[in-house]
């Protein structure tokens, strides 16, 4: 599938709609955690395909490390 910039716009559109939605109704002052189960729900309920919480390498000042 070739990503248009179309495409790209109305995705990111609606993923920043997720996170306003999420803020909207929880507010300020949580923890990063319980902002992201409720973000991840609201894509879901919007149908939107995602992955998260997966382990990247990373390089860092000549060192490999796994982060997530």
């Amino acid at each position: 599938m070739r990503l248009t910039k179309r495409y790209l716009d109305e995705l990111t559109y609606k993923v920043i709609g997720c996170a306003i939605e999420v803020h909207k109704h929880l507010g300020p002052g949580l923890i990063e955690s319980v902002y992201e189960k409720c973000f991840l729900k609201e894509l879901t309920l919007r149908g939107i395909a995602f992955k998260n919480q997966f382990w990247v390498p990373v390089r860092y000042k000549e060192l490999e490390l796994d982060a997530e």
